[in-house]
């Protein structure tokens, strides 16, 4: 008899940053509802580190085998939920990290590739997001703190295992709560944000499912 495995969506979000009492990202993923699309929903709370971020999501990773992972960061200023398409090797941080590490203009993998594209489909979870009426947009920055750190080593990590996992990150703006002493600062109720999460996690789920066998690898 064949057990069918269960398909999986590993979501991670952050710890509170940068003096921060909350991150929107994990409050995101936190309220995900443990099943969408009829596929597993596995949640993972990553620290605001460089280098443990990357660490505590790859064993994630290697534990559960994921289908897709999808990591969410906060990117105050933004007023829309942004998909990223590509991740580069860098870190140049404005600020330190919550264990007080600064790295100024260091690779996050020497001797690795210049950059990952994203390998969800990102186009296609704007256009979902979009269609449930959340504001999104493509973005083709991730910037060089821990968010860029994260996505980066992600990708690198199921490369180098040569994974077939699709992995992806999207950017949140400040929750309406963040804003209180920061007037003209774009900001995003929770519950939408949740709901453009879901949708984006449905359409990468479809692309993922649609995926075809040919040669013995999925393209």
């Amino acid at each position: 008899m064949v057990v069918k495995r269960t398909r999986t969506v590993l979501v991670t979000g952050f710890t509170p940053f940068g003096g921060e009492a909350t991150n929107p990202s994990w409050e995101i993923v936190k309220a995900l509802p443990d099943t969408i699309s009829g596929w597993q929903v596995e949640k993972l709370k990553v620290p605001t580190e460089f280098g443990k971020a990357i660490d505590v999501t790859t064993r994630a990773i290697d534990k559960l085998a994921p289908d897709i992972v999808l990591c969410f960061g906060q990117a105050g200023g933004r007023s829309r939920m942004s998909v990223e398409r590509v991740a580069i090797n860098i870190d140049d941080a404005r600020i330190a990290d919550n264990a007080g590490k600064q790295i100024l203009d260091q690779p996050i993998r020497s001797g690795a590739p210049a950059a990952y594209f994203c390998t969800v489909p990102i186009k296609a979870m704007v256009a979902a997001m979009a269609k449930a009426e959340i504001p999104a947009e493509v973005s083709n920055s991730a910037g060089t703190f821990v968010c860029n750190h994260l996505i980066y080593g992600v990708l690198h990590h199921i490369a180098l295992k040569e994974m077939t996992a699709r992995a992806g990150f999207i950017h949140v703006p400040f929750l309406e709560s963040q804003i209180v002493d920061r007037p003209n600062t774009p900001a995003m109720s929770l519950p939408t944000m949740i709901e453009g999460a879901k949708a984006a996690i449905m359409a990468a789920i479809k692309y993922r499912a649609d995926l075809k066998l040919v040669g013995g690898s999925l393209h």
